[in-house]
């Protein structure tokens, strides 16, 4: 089960990301575009993910992932039961997520091994961009 803090740790020092609060609800951000958001009540996780994939993420994991409601199936958008991801998936996800928003130098900048370098704690100190080594 993962929880807003363990997303919040692992989005702190991604390049341009941001939390807010909209209408009592945390979103992370990239300029203005969410790639993040969670519900109210903090048991759904929504986050970016290809329109053209999600039915597919949907149908294989029905009990883990569902769609947007009808008006919002016109984004790039799933989301996922808190309870049924561990922090190695939603690392995954979400970094997919903010790929999605990030120019591609932005992310290639940061260091592809996101996952890799906080699978010990989320929580822990974060590695900063790599360099070109």
């Amino acid at each position: 089960m993962i929880t807003v803090e363990d997303v919040r740790a692992f989005v702190r020092d991604m390049p341009r990301a941001y939390e807010v609060l909209v209408r009592d609800r945390v979103k992370f951000r990239v300029g203005q575009i969410v790639f993040v958001a969670f519900s109210h009540d903090e048991t759904v996780m929504g986050f970016g993910f290809p329109k053209e994939e999600r039915q597919m993420l949907v149908e294989t994991e029905p009990d883990k992932f569902m769609l947007p409601r009808e008006s919002d199936m016109r984004f790039n958008w799933v989301h996922a039961r808190c309870e049924a991801l561990d922090l190695d998936e939603m690392r995954e996800l979400v970094l997919d997520a903010w790929r999605m928003v990030v120019p591609k130098k932005v992310w290639t900048a940061y260091g592809e091994p996101l996952t890799e370098a906080r699978a010990d704690d989320a929580a822990g100190p974060a590695p900063g961009p790599r360099s070109g080594s």
